[in-house]
């Protein structure tokens, strides 16, 4: 044969050429058990993605945007609903979808974006719904006919305006290099991805679309299973499942679904604290026809991860990895900026990781003061179950190694630095985290650490709060006995104190001093620092000798240990001048080689805070001591210098205010005694709140003071 012969296979068939006569015999079997069926687009007018809402809930302002691109006349405009995984961008999707075809008499397309396979055969399929010959088709597949343009011919001659969902887009770049994604007057395009960078959306109209208020998120939940509980059951379920659609969805699918046993909301949070909490909230997911990761907590965010790691942003895994042994709370940028970070990501590469993160929406930064990422916790919750067990000592020990770096190793009285109360949240959650005592027992240095300077800062709830959590975390680890977990109570009884619980604080830290004292002996400088801590509590509990008693081991014990110009030793010594029997106290200050506070100067330096804190005790002596001209003057000093410092609402500040007015009234000048015990009481009823027995004392005080101006003028 000397001709040319030309044939083309379809699917799985063959081509067969020879220059004589074959005889060819062939068996096809098709759909056997474990073949793949081919599938095609199954429809373009119906919704394919996500599951429809019983009700939208929220998205009001949201909704009436989105309505208005599919009014009449409307069109030439694309709109991109952007969002992390499971925060509801495919409802919105339907539900607008389900307005438009309706409401809005417009042709409804919905295509599969999520892959390029997908977004071809679907917009190929809404050309042939629009219109497209088999020709036109046939050309477009097979490579005659630029299929994008085709598409875009079709769609710009509807005689019908439309609307056209492009549902999961999270890879933008095929869209961008198919020419997919146009605008046409004709019609209206919504895109739903997790692709939040603005560079991927050129002249599109950005939507974020969140997780939903608490009283929304609650009524979703008795939307999917009203006989389950009450709305208040419900916001609680809610706010444990970080207020997440698909986290509700599962939820209220799991409880609709129960028919032999079934189960209240309550019973249902019981079952939200333990370890395996992400894959219990899973088991709410409807069996479908084929598995979809996208309807499942456990899986969704591993598509995100895979799509980075597609482009070659491997880290950008472990760096949400590393940010899952933290908490949901803000978490100060600032933290990846260290050196410690290159055990789980390069530094190098920590910029890109995070970037890719952001742009899959995966975490996202907020400004609360400083700048912060936030991650929700359900997120974080799925991605340290999945995370594997051998990686966890060296995540959860990096984590602490960058707290660590971002905690003073001596904290320092100040005014309140934003960023260590943003870290507390953090070392709780990691301390939870981690499973290695030795990481444990960093972090609780940490934690500790942390407690101090919040303290020292005058964040007094704050600190009790992140101390007491601590201690109550890491025992169970590293024991009651543990010297870093007894250092937490300590922490947690100071900071009782400064909240006004005198007996509390007395109680917690009289079972440390106990403790120390049988564990490490009368001279460890911890059972030292227990003795001079319980003196205040002791003082205002009226039991003042035993608590002198107890500073005086103190420093004593200081002495002997650190040295007498140590300012720990200096600063029981201080202490003392404060609650020494009248007696004593003229002894101790007038046979003085030189006041107290000049030594502390000579030995620390006259900015240092023991030297601070020295001329606020020495003016406090000599207040009690009856000598009150010189109260008034040391008293209004420390006072400007303690403002001047730490500000007008820190503790100190305002003791030595209330020092000050108190000589003053003693002096007389009743005037300026209520006007600065005014500023005094206003002041410690906005930090401390109204029923702390300070500010009650000041209050009584001020109206004493009245009083006696009052007196004054009527005689």
């Amino acid at each position: 044969m000397s001709e040319r012969m030309d044939g083309r296979a379809d699917s799985n068939g063959r081509v067969y050429q020879a220059s004589g006569d074959q005889h060819i015999v062939e068996h096809h079997h098709h759909n056997e058990v474990g073949s793949v069926a081919w599938e095609g687009i199954e429809s373009v007018r119906q919704p394919t993605g996500g599951r429809a809402p019983v009700v939208l809930r929220d998205r009001t302002e949201l909704m009436e945007r989105l309505q208005s691109a599919v009014a009449p006349e409307a069109g030439n405009q694309v709109y991109v609903l952007h969002g992390m995984g499971g925060c509801g961008k495919t409802a919105v999707a339907r539900t607008l979808f389900q307005y438009a075809t309706t409401d809005g008499n417009r042709v409804g397309l919905w295509v599969n974006a999520a892959d390029r396979t997908s977004l071809r055969s679907g917009m190929l399929a809404v050309a042939a719904d629009m219109g497209a010959t088999e020709g036109e088709l046939i050309a477009a597949r097979n490579g005659l006919r630029a299929p994008a343009d085709l598409v875009w011919d079709r769609l710009d001659s509807s005689a019908r305006p439309w609307l056209l969902v492009l549902d999961n887009a999270d890879d933008p770049e095929i869209l961008q290099d198919g020419g997919w994604l146009r605008a046409s007057p004709r019609g209206t395009i919504l895109v739903t991805t997790r692709r939040a960078a603005a560079r991927w959306w050129p002249h599109a109209e950005l939507h974020h679309v969140g997780v939903l208020p608490r009283e929304a998120a609650a009524q979703v939940l008795c939307d999917l299973a009203p006989e389950s509980g009450t709305m208040e059951e419900a916001a609680e379920i809610a706010d444990r499942l970080g207020r997440l659609p698909l986290a509700l969805t599962l939820a209220g699918g799991f409880l609709s679904h129960q028919v032999i046993d079934p189960w209240t909301m309550t019973r249902y949070g019981h079952h939200l604290g333990g370890h395996g909490h992400v894959d219990f909230i899973d088991q709410g997911a409807i069996a479908l026809a084929r598995e979809d990761a996208r309807h499942l907590i456990t899986r969704t965010w591993q598509l995100s991860l895979d799509a980075l790691a597609g482009r070659g942003v491997q880290e950008s895994t472990a760096l949400l990895r590393l940010l899952a042994c933290y908490g949901a709370d803000p978490l100060p940028i600032t933290l990846l900026n260290t050196s410690q970070i290159n055990a789980v990501v390069p530094q190098a590469r920590a910029e890109v990781a995070l970037r890719g993160l952001l742009d899959q929406s995966l975490t996202a930064v907020v400004d609360v003061g400083v700048r912060c990422l936030q991650t929700h916790a359900v997120l974080l919750a799925s991605v340290a179950a999945s995370t594997p067990c051998e990686q966890v000592t060296e995540l959860t020990g990096t984590a602490g190694l960058l707290l660590a770096a971002h905690v003073p190793a001596i904290p320092q009285r100040g005014p309140q630095d934003p960023r260590m109360s943003l870290l507390a949240p953090h070392a709780i959650a990691l301390l939870r985290n981690s499973t290695e005592a030795s990481v444990v027992a960093e972090v609780l240095d940490v934690a500790v650490r942390l407690t101090c300077a919040l303290h020292r800062t005058g964040d007094y709830l704050s600190a009790w709060e992140l101390a007491s959590a601590a201690a109550a975390g890491a025992e169970p680890e590293l024991g009651r006995e543990h010297r870093l977990v007894l250092s937490a109570h300590s922490r947690t009884g100071r900071a009782l104190f400064r909240l006004g619980r005198f007996e509390a604080s007395e109680a917690v830290l009289r079972r440390v001093l106990a403790d120390r004292e049988r564990l490490f002996g009368p001279e460890d400088p911890d059972t030292l620092d227990s003795y001079f801590g319980i003196n205040p509590p002791l003082q205002e509990l009226g039991r003042g000798a035993e608590g002198i008693a107890l500073l005086r081991r103190a420093m004593d014990g200081r002495e002997r240990v650190l040295g007498r110009e140590h300012p720990l030793t200096l600063q029981a010594q201080a202490h003392l001048l404060e609650c020494l029997p009248i007696a004593e106290l003229v002894l101790e200050v007038d046979r003085a080689e030189m006041p107290l506070p000049q030594e502390c100067a000579l030995h620390l330096g006259p900015e240092h805070a023991i030297t601070l804190g020295a001329r606020l005790s020495y003016a406090v002596a000599l207040f009690r001591l009856g000598r009150f001209d010189a109260a008034v003057v040391d008293a209004r000093l420390v006072a400007e210098d303690y403002q001047h410092r730490h500000g007008p609402d820190y503790a100190l500040t305002l003791s030595a205010q209330h020092l000050s007015a108190r000589a003053r009234a003693a002096l007389g000048d009743m005037d300026s005694a209520v006007e600065l015990m005014m500023v005094v009481a206003h002041r410690r009823e906005q930090s401390l709140g109204a029923e702390h027995p300070y500010t009650v004392q000041s209050y009584e005080l001020l109206e004493e003071f009245r009083a006696q101006a009052a007196a004054r003028l009527t005689d």
